[in-house]
């Protein structure tokens, strides 16, 4: 049955680190807060789930591209697409405690001084007024630390798409609709990081922009919500506990047309709610339009250049011409945006929060069934004894998985403890080589999620996996 209760989560945290899934960073130096590392089966599972994202979104796909653009671009990028002005959040400090939050967040935060010195919850505390707070990181790129070289770690992957739209479509035979597909990380200085990796100031997004006709953008938009939720299905996360929330227009940015998060039921939520695990936006012609024109913002519900007291831009375009001309319609437009914007990072917790099982019959009660397209471990090899010859025969049969797939070979510990590491790994199969394979040649399957245990030929092993795992 499906681990439950206020304490799932802290067991989650336990296992990531017990069996190296995820640990917190620089831990040895009292760790910082909101950055993680991934251990050895953490960045497996992390690298199927982009690698299925890709697959999924890119390869098996004829109107997709790809594109890795860099970490640091031009500053006058964040100017133009409104992150130096507005990728802002509200902030407060308890003059008590010392501590700054979030001010949208203060109902859920509880203080770190003892009741004997402070009421408690913030929202009766003394705090200041609230202000803003830029959650770009700055740096400097040159010898000089002055304006002039004053740059940004990228709070998200998407413009480093919007630049190149036109080097894409001057290098490519792609035509409009199309997509580019980025994968990549981004850093956001978020006043509060929490909520293990859900929230960090250093993560890693998969992200589309796909363009298309103005006339056809709003279809597009009902379609990739449906892509995208469907392929968290696929992968294994439950419908009950996914839900696609279409944003009231008091929560749209003044340029977008359609917002929907995909959300899912993290267990460190209250019951009945959820956290976003992914954004499908429309866009419109923002982007493109700001990266020609300047920064835009909106007035009397268009949106215009924004202008300095004298009239000017504020902040200059590109100048480049970003317009798209089609030549079956033999008309030229800015095209529309649909933009679905997943967290690696989040999409990884979500995975591990879904398979993290409490099996009590079992005697090792804790596994991960993970769906066999994400799990780190495919497969694992295990000679019963350590000896009588059985090691001679599990290792080539080792070998032979090795070639297709990431697996394991353990010749220690009980069969009972061997299996207990795997399940909590949550590897798919495992094979055992005892006393009746020297006589038959048969090896005993264990399934993950049953327990179930069968024969097959030790010349099927390979076969079975691929027939099993769809890989």
């Amino acid at each position: 049955m499906a681990a439950s209760g206020g304490n799932v989560m802290e067991r989650i945290v336990a296992l990531c680190k017990r069996r190296g899934f995820i640990f917190p960073s620089s831990e040895i130096y009292g760790g910082i807060n909101g950055f993680w590392d991934y251990g050895p089966l953490g960045v497996e599972l992390k690298r199927n789930l982009k690698d299925a994202w890709w697959k999924d979104m890119v390869h098996a796909r004829e109107d997709m591209v790809g594109l890795d653009c860099s970490i640091i671009m031009h500053p006058q990028v964040w100017k133009c697409s409104g992150h130096y002005d507005l990728f802002c959040d509200l902030m407060v400090d308890c003059r008590a405690c010392k501590a700054r939050f979030r001010a949208d967040q203060l109902k859920d935060m509880q203080c770190p001084m003892k009741p004997s010195k402070h009421p408690g919850e913030h929202d009766r505390c003394d705090l200041t007024e609230p202000r803003e707070f830029n959650l770009m990181f700055e740096s400097y790129a040159g010898a000089v630390k002055d304006e002039e070289n004053r740059v940004f770690l990228r709070p998200e992957t998407a413009q480093g798409i919007f630049v190149n739209f036109k080097n894409v479509c001057d290098s490519t035979r792609v035509r409009i609709p199309f997509g580019i597909a980025q994968i990549g990380k981004s850093f956001r200085n978020e006043i509060t990081p929490r909520n293990f990796t859900f929230r960090s100031r250093e993560f890693e997004q998969m992200e589309i922009e796909f363009f298309c006709h103005p006339g056809e953008s709003a279809r597009w938009y009902e379609y990739w919500r449906d892509v995208r939720l469907r392929w968290y299905t696929d992968l294994g996360l439950t419908s009950r506990k996914l839900r696609l929330r279409e944003h009231g227009k008091d929560e749209l940015s003044h340029y977008s047309c359609g917002t929907s998060d995909i959300e899912y039921a993290f267990p460190f939520l209250a019951e009945g709610d959820f956290g976003e695990l992914e954004g499908i936006a429309h866009r419109g012609d923002f982007d493109l339009r700001s990266h020609m024109e300047g920064k835009l913002v909106a007035r009397d519900g268009k949106l215009v250049p924004d202008l300095d007291e004298q009239g000017k831009p504020k902040y200059k375009g590109s100048g480049r011409d970003l317009t798209y001309y089609d030549d079956e319609r033999k008309e030229r437009f800015i095209p529309h945006v649909i933009e679905p914007s997943a967290g690696a990072d989040r999409g990884t917790l979500a995975f591990i929060c879904e398979a993290y099982t409490v099996d009590e019959s079992r005697p090792s009660p804790e596994l991960m069934r993970f769906h066999p397209r994400l799990a780190p471990i495919k497969a694992a090899v295990f000679p019963l004894v350590n000896k009588d010859g059985l090691p001679e025969i599990a290792e080539p049969i080792y070998r032979a998985i090795r070639q297709r797939w990431p697996a394991q070979y353990d010749a220690k510990a009980s069969i009972g403890k061997r299996y207990a590491r795997m399940d909590e790994a949550g590897t798919p199969y495992c094979f055992t080589i005892d006393g009746q394979t020297k006589e038959d040649g048969t090896v005993t399957v264990r399934d993950r999620d049953t327990g179930a245990q069968t024969r097959i030929d030790k010349t099927r092993v390979v076969e079975f996996l691929a027939e099993k795992l769809g890989l």
